[in-house]
C-alpha cells in the first residue's frame, strides 16, 4: 500500500511540470512540458531565429505546434512576396 501512494505522489508532482494552455491562436487547448522542454510538443517545429522574432513580435505565450508551423509558413511566404520583383 505504501508503494502506491509513493507513485501517486510522484505521479502528482511530475504532473506539476506541465500545464495545459491555450494556444493564442488558434484556441486550443495544448500540454506545455515546460518541466521536460525536449518531450515538449514546440520542439516538433524548428523556427530560425528570423521566424522566432516574427512569432514574439505577434504572440507574448506558447503556440501549438501547429500554429508555430503554419505562422512559418506564413512567413516564409511574406519573404517571398517582398522579394518578387512586380515590373512589367
Amino acid at each position: 500500500m505504501e508503494d502506491f501512494n509513493f507513485k501517486s505522489i510522484n505521479q502528482v508532482q511530475s504532473n506539476s511540470k506541465h500545464e495545459d494552455k491555450i494556444c493564442p491562436h488558434c484556441l486550443r487547448i495544448f500540454e506545455c512540458k515546460v518541466g521536460s522542454i525536449s518531450l515538449c510538443q514546440c520542439t516538433k517545429v524548428n523556427l530560425s531565429l528570423a521566424e522566432r522574432e516574427y512569432l514574439a513580435t505577434q504572440y507574448t505565450d506558447c503556440l501549438c505546434y501547429q500554429c508555430m508551423e503554419i505562422l512559418s509558413f506564413e512567413y516564409k511566404m511574406n519573404l517571398s512576396y517582398k522579394s518578387i520583383s512586380w515590373r512589367f
